[in-house]
Formats: structure tokens, C-alpha cells, sequence
């Protein structure tokens, strides 16, 4: 009897659990895209673009001294743990007026990390209106032109997120508020977006050599 049970932890768990994580990977192994080709941040500023890149769009907001935890969090749990990824970025899109607040944030920001993937865009309210409407979210921007959540936009423009997100079903952005969120939600779904693009690299590249 104690043989059959050191057998089966030996040899069949590991089984189960192959096959376990194998059929995670087929399931999971895309993020759904709810919005195709958002309009291109480049229309504000010709040297940021989303196309080509894994970009994290955010809108902190004119009240950006009262967003810097919502920066904090999100530079903690999500941009230091993928800064390193090739062509991955994050782009915040500024009402025109926040400049000086926005070097202030730099600053603080580079004190913790190398700050070369913070994009900032600065726009006119219209603009950024303009912009956020392409996203066809079920959220808003409030009366600042920010808001606390922010989005995974693909190379294509294209925005992911979940169809069958286990609260509210679509989630189409992420709420910087919750660090709960950006480390449950947030850093699983970038994960997977970045594996999809890695498994196509080696997949084109596979090719070639054929």
C-alpha cells in the first residue's frame, strides 16, 4: 500500500499536472482583443507610438499630485517586473499644463528605476477625448482627464483584456488603485501577451530556418 501511494506521488501527480498546465496553455495562451485599432498616440506626439510596441495607455490626469500612488503602483508591480522586454512601454497621455507636475513624477519615479519606458504625450482635452473614445471601453475620464485605470494595447493598436473576467465579466482596463489587482490581474494577462508574442518570434523564426 505504501509502495502504490509513493508510485503514484512519484509518477502520476507529476503526469496530472503536466497535462494540468498543458491545457492552461491552449485555453490561456491569448488575450482577447475588445477593441481593434485604437486611434495612434503618434497623431499627438511624432516620436510615441503604439504601433509595434506592448504598450500600457494610462491617463493620470491634471490632480496628477493626488495619482502619484496610483504611478508608484503601477512602476512597482508592473513596469519594473517587464521594463526589460523588448518594445515593451508604458505611454501616459497628459493634458497640455502638467508638464512641471510631470518632471516632478519623472524624478521620483527614476530615484526607484531606470525610467526609459515612461512615455508621457501631452494633448489638448478634445485630443485626449478623441483618443480615449477609440479604446470603446465602458469607462469614463473624469473631470481632470484622468482615470485610474489603465490598458494593455497590443502592436497592432489593438486593446486586450478579458471576456470572462471573474467580478465584471469584460474587463477592459486595470484599476491602479488595487495593488491586489495589478498582481492577480494585471501581471498574469501582460505575461500572457508577452508569451504570445515570444511563442510567434520563435514560431517565425522556426520557419526560416526550414
Amino acid at each position: 500500500m505504501k509502495k502504490g501511494f509513493v508510485l503514484v506521488v512519484l509518477f502520476i501527480l507529476p503526469i496530472v499536472a503536466y497535462l494540468f498546465f498543458a491545457s492552461g496553455v491552449n485555453n490561456f495562451g491569448k488575450l482577447p482583443v475588445l477593441t481593434n485599432t485604437i486611434k495612434d498616440v503618434s497623431f499627438l506626439d511624432s516620436e510615441v507610438t503604439l504601433k509595434d510596441k506592448i504598450t500600457i495607455l494610462g491617463f493620470l490626469g491634471r490632480d496628477l499630485e493626488l495619482k502619484k500612488g496610483n504611478a508608484f503602483n503601477l512602476n512597482q508591480k508592473i513596469y519594473k517586473r517587464f521594463f526589460e522586454f523588448h518594445d515593451f512601454q508604458l505611454v501616459m497621455v497628459q493634458p497640455k499644463g502638467t508638464e512641471e507636475k510631470v518632471a516632478t513624477l519623472k524624478k521620483e519615479l527614476s530615484s526607484l528605476t531606470d525610467i526609459r519606458g515612461w512615455k508621457f504625450v501631452f494633448a489638448e482635452e478634445d485630443e485626449i477625448n478623441e483618443l480615449f473614445s477609440t479604446l470603446k471601453t465602458d469607462l469614463t475620464l473624469d473631470r481632470h482627464m484622468g482615470t485610474p485605470y489603465v490598458f494593455i494595447v497590443d502592436k497592432d493598436k489593438n486593446l486586450r483584456g478579458r471576456t470572462d473576467d471573474e467580478d465584471i465579466g469584460t474587463k477592459y482596463g486595470f484599476n491602479t488603485t488595487s495593488v491586489a489587482e495589478l498582481n492577480n490581474k494585471m501581471e498574469d494577462d501582460v505575461k500572457i501577451i508577452l508569451a504570445e508574442y515570444r511563442m510567434a518570434l520563435k514560431k517565425n523564426n522556426a520557419n526560416r530556418d526550414k
